[in-house]
């Protein structure tokens, strides 16, 4: 019986959301960069400046390894610390320009692929889709906002 027939079902939504993910993670791109860092630099693009605490909770690795990631991404010109205004004594990390370019042109990339494979859909397939939306989204703020608030608890020292 289909998922559509018996009604929404949790784990076939995490079937093929984590099908679409990976899929869509692996799109080929002209930015040859580790999906960790992608992720830093989407986080960064979409949230604003953090701390490197916060970056820790929300890529979900670890102190030592984010540490290490924002240094190297610092010395690559794709992001920079910065005084934050509202604690002196601690620092927050921002995407530059050129970070903020591989995320413009992966967003790119990702749309002219969809493009391509929604071409090839049927357009009851795109309707349905399109009608998806608004729940997807709003599950992703709402995973969003669930990690937002993990971040916000975590102690945060002067990182």
């Amino acid at each position: 019986m289909s998922a559509q027939r018996r009604g929404l079902e949790a784990d076939d939504l995490a079937r093929v959301m984590g099908a679409f993910t990976r899929g869509s993670v692996r799109l080929p791109s002209a930015e040859k960069h580790s999906f960790t860092t992608l992720s830093v630099l989407h986080t960064l693009a979409g949230k604003g400046p953090m701390r490197v605490s916060a970056l820790k909770v929300t890529e979900q690795i670890t102190q030592p390894a984010i540490t290490q990631l924002v240094s190297r991404l610092e010395r690559d010109g794709l992001v920079e610390r910065r005084p934050d205004v509202e604690d002196g004594r601690a620092v927050l990390v921002q995407i530059t320009e050129a970070g903020a370019r591989i995320v413009r042109t992966r967003h790119r990339e990702r749309v002219r692929r969809f493009t391509e494979l929604m071409a090839t859909l049927t357009p009851e397939e795109r309707a349905t889709i399109s009608a998806a939306l608004p729940a997807l989204e709003r599950m992703a703020t709402l995973m969003d906002t669930e990690r937002g608030s993990m971040a916000a608890a975590v102690p945060e020292g002067l990182s």
